[in-house]
Order: C-alpha cells, then structure tokens, then sequence
C-alpha cells in the first residue's frame, strides 16, 4: 500500500499521496512510501522532477543489493529486511529503497518488508522527525527482527550437534541443509549492509545529527556480529555435514562387515552340504546316523570360524 506521512513538530499523521504532496514545504517533514507493485505508483514516481535521474532509476531497479550513495544535498539508501510473506519472497530479504533530503524521504518496496510497520508506529508516536531519525529507526528495526532469527539458525545447530547420531543422518541432514542455506543467503546481504550502514552514519549531512549516526552505527555493529555468525553457522553445518557423511559410511561398511562375515561363515557350509547333496553313492549313505555327523561338523565348522573371527577383532567397530 503506498501512503505518505505528514510530520508537524512532534505529531505525525498518515495521509494519501496527494495530501503529502499538497504539504510538502509546509511540513518539517514529508515520508512517501510507494508500493511498485500498486497501479500508478511508479507513474507518479516518473512524474517527480525533484529527483535525480540516477536516483530515480535505482529506486525502482529490479535487482538491488545494500548500499548507501550521497547525491547531490540527498543520499539514495538501499537496505534488506525480512518480509511479511516469506513464503512468496523470491530472496530471503526483501529489498527497501529510499531516497532522502532535508524535509524529504521517499521509499519503494516491490515486497512489504515487515518492519515498515515499526517505523510507522515511530512516526506516530512523534519519534521520526526528519529523514534521518527516519533511516535510523529503520536500520534499527531491521536489526531488531534479523537478530533472532540468525540466532535461531545457530541454535538449530546446537541441536543438530546434540543429536548428531548415524541413527538420524536422514533427518539431520535436511535440518542442516536448511540453516546452512538461511545463513549462505542472510549473509549476502548482510555484509554490505555492514558497509552500507557505516557510509550513511559517515555522511555529512545536516539532516544526520549526533543520535541518529549512533544509531546508525550500532545497527552497522549488529550487521557485522550477525554476519560473522552467519558465517560461523556456515561453517559448522559444512563440518556437521562431512561428520554425518562420516558416519553414514562407517554404518554402511559396519553392514558391509556383517554380510562378509555371514558370507564366509557359510561358505564351507555350503560347499558341504552340496557336496552330501550329489545324486551319486556317498560314503556312510545307509548309515542312520550320518545325518546328525554333517549337521555336527557343520556346527563346529561354524563354531571355528566364528571364533577365528573374534580372535581377529572383526567384530570390534
């Protein structure tokens, strides 16, 4: 949904676009956020000749990555932020793009980022009062939902570790594979919006004041933790993967030892029981107890082998 936000002193008041429009030069601040996927909203973007062109182009880019670029008195901000439809995201963090000048920001989602909402609710309750309180709450809100989520990916593990048996490679296996990927995709973006953080905290601009850059920067500290434990749950899912790998072999060769042992303890019994099978004259044929002497001797000849096996330590894992 795209809608604009009215700030006056310390009140704030949602409005339709229009009505910001209508305010803007009036109020001490004007937030636009537009919706690219609502009919218009893009055509009304086009229509604003306030805007650089380079500026105007990268908020309605398809493919975006975390950056932070000073333009003119304005800076073009890209941040990532968990969705409210992870679901029907195509990446793992949806893309916020924003532009920003004294009095002025205007923001474009083709997806609806869930922290949108929290920045709203600042905005409301009179703690957004120019562009940067606006782009700081925002970094801080996106820090605040990515942080338990990264931590419950290195949690998964933990569990996955504590549970780490040849019993559940199956099971296992797709839980790491699964965190492993959250991690590999979170990080992508992270790293540069480590960077892209510290850039806009470093900007000199009279719309940044001494709060909102520490705000900035701690966000920009939250972003880099996160992503060397991203990195780390990376690295421990490929070590839990080759461990599982590990033990899935050695359970498959312990299965492969037993049917050779079973093999070779029959072997001879084979033999011995086709060679009494032949359908020719046999030595001890009539006998009445020749019979319980092939089962004897097949039983000892198993006793023997059996035990041969043990002295060697076949049976030892």
């Amino acid at each position: 949904m795209s809608f604009a936000w009215i700030v006056t002193g310390a009140d704030g008041r949602r409005a339709t676009l229009e009505e910001g429009v209508a305010a803007n030069g009036a109020a001490d601040f004007v937030w636009f956020h537009l919706d690219g996927r609502a009919e218009g909203a893009l055509d009304w973007l086009e229509a604003r000749t306030d805007l650089p062109e380079i500026a105007r182009r990268a908020l309605v880019a398809q493919e975006t990555r975390p950056r932070s670029e000073p333009m003119g008195d304005g800076a073009l901000v890209n941040f990532r932020a968990m969705g409210e439809t992870p679901e029907d995201d195509p990446d793992a963090l949806v893309s916020i793009r924003l532009w920003a000048r004294k009095g002025l920001a205007l923001s474009v989602c083709f997806r609806t980022p869930s922290s949108i909402e929290t920045v709203c609710a600042a905005v409301k309750a009179g703690r957004v009062r120019d562009p940067g309180d606006l782009i700081s709450t925002l970094a801080t809100a996106i820090s605040d939902e990515l942080d338990p989520d990264v931590a419950a990916l290195g949690d998964t593990l933990d569990e996955c570790e504590t549970a780490l048996d040849a019993q559940q490679v199956y099971r296992l296996r797709r839980h790491i594979a699964h965190a492993r990927g959250r991690a590999i995709a979170y990080r992508r973006f992270l790293v540069p919006q480590r960077i892209a953080l510290e850039r806009i905290a470093g900007l000199d601009a009279g719309w940044l004041d001494e709060q909102d850059r520490m705000h900035l920067r701690e966000a920009a500290d939250r972003c880099a933790r996160m992503a060397e434990e991203l990195e780390a749950v990376r690295e421990r899912a490929a070590l839990m993967h080759e461990e599982l790998t590990d033990l899935r072999a050695e359970q498959m060769d312990t299965r492969a030892l037993i049917i050779s042992i079973v093999a070779l303890v029959f072997l001879p019994l084979t033999f011995l029981t086709g060679l009494f099978g032949m359908n020719v004259p046999l030595p001890f044929a009539h006998e009445a107890t020749s019979f319980w002497w092939i089962v004897g001797g097949s039983v000892v000849i198993s006793a023997a082998i059996a035990g041969w096996f043990f002295a060697a330590h076949w049976f030892r894992r």
